[in-house]
């Protein structure tokens, strides 16, 4: 009687983990199949979501000037975001393209003029004799030296030309990132009750403060940082195009990185200077001198300008973010990892109860941050 009674419970069991083994993979399965449906929008809506957190403030201004319209002033912001970054974005992901294809094609027919290396470099220590040698052989026959290294050049031909499809394929992503952006800022009060509600969700009490942390490093990485950085490159890109500079996309890509990572554009534009002075003429030379320097200081003025009052972030979180994310999706990853890389790293110190300190020295709690007492953000370069 018992064991009977055993055996009918553990069938019931074992049919009801059945089923319930069922309804999990077929939610499993439910869930993976949207994701990979939805996997190619997620980049470009997340930058959307950053671009729209960003400028909102200034959209707000801007609808106030419209007689509170916000359909009106999205459309307007979004036409006038695709007008000044992505026409000049698309004219230097051109020349992206074409310089690293020429790039490509001179080092694999050998016929780039390599100088030869000066005096000293022999005398480097460890690899100063191996690369003295390797150097003047590629200074008197570039052909055979390449042979020396084919493997290593195919795969930086190969990476080169698929950071340059990713360029172009970048603009796309981008221009419909400001499309999804002007969508969002056109129904900015429903989407900001909306995170609230999950973060409510998700952090009980603490899920606003949380929210106004995440607010608040979108805006100073997104502004602060990229803004500057993306500015930067369009206009020394720009200056590139305006006095020849050959491979001028290329040149604006590397600025862009090493604004980015904080380190600045001032070692290409220093190049840039160089070279146009050996080949233009002195006032083309001069106005191109100028106009370098103007690009090099901006960033000490937009800065200020832009940052206003944000969180502290630290450069290598920036760092970290901005290369895998531009490993892991190309371009457009180049944005959106140092931002959600900076937001998951500030929200994550202010859960284990140590949120960046403020210029005092003293630990800001969730809820300092969340009514605005906290300091500018800090990257390491002043």
């Amino acid at each position: 009687m018992t064991l009977g009674a055993y055996s009918s419970a553990d069938r019931i069991f074992v049919r009801r983990a059945v089923e319930a083994a069922i309804r999990v993979g077929l939610l499993a399965l439910l869930v993976i199949w949207c994701f990979q449906i939805v996997q190619p929008f997620i980049i470009p809506f997340v930058w959307g979501v950053i671009i729209a957190v960003a400028v909102y403030p200034l959209f707000e201004q801007l609808r106030s000037a419209f007689g509170n319209r916000s359909t009106l002033t999205a459309v307007v912001f979004t036409i006038l975001m695709l007008v000044l970054l992505i026409w000049p974005a698309a004219l230097l992901a051109t020349t992206l393209v074409e310089g690293v294809h020429a790039l490509v094609l001179g080092f694999a027919e050998g016929k780039i003029a390599i100088p030869p290396p000066f005096e000293g470099v022999a005398r480097w220590p460890v690899i100063g004799e191996r690369i003295a040698r390797f150097w003047l052989l590629a200074s008197e026959n570039l052909a055979d030296a390449l042979g020396e290294i084919r493997p290593q050049i195919a795969f930086v031909s190969r990476w080169l030309l698929s950071a340059a499809a990713d360029a172009s394929l970048g603009i796309l992503q981008f221009a419909a990132a400001v499309v999804i952006a002007g969508v969002l800022m056109a129904h900015g009060k429903g989407g900001g009750d909306m995170v609230h509600a999950i973060a409510a969700r998700l952090a009980g009490e603490s899920g606003k403060a949380y929210a106004e942390i995440g607010q608040a490093t979108v805006r100073s990485v997104a502004r602060g940082i990229l803004g500057v950085a993306l500015i930067q490159s369009l206009l020394a890109g720009l200056g590139f195009l305006a006095v020849g500079i050959p491979a001028a996309g290329l040149l604006a890509l590397i600025c862009l990185l090493l604004a980015v990572v904080q380190i600045g554009p001032g070692l290409v534009l220093i190049g840039a200077v160089i070279w146009v002075f050996s080949e233009a003429t002195t006032p083309v030379a001069v106005a191109f001198l100028v106009w370098c320097l103007f690009v090099g200081l901006l960033d000490n003025f937009l800065k200020p300008l832009l940052l206003g009052r944000g969180v502290r972030v630290p450069m290598v979180v920036i760092f970290v973010g901005a290369i895998g994310g531009l490993l892991a999706s190309g371009i457009i990853g180049l944005f959106v990892g140092a931002v959600v890389l900076a937001v998951g790293f500030t929200i994550f110190t202010a859960w284990l109860g140590h949120a960046p300190a403020s210029a005092g020295g003293e630990v800001l709690g969730a809820a300092d941050v969340a009514s605005g007492d906290y300091p500018s953000l800090s990257t390491g370069r002043d």
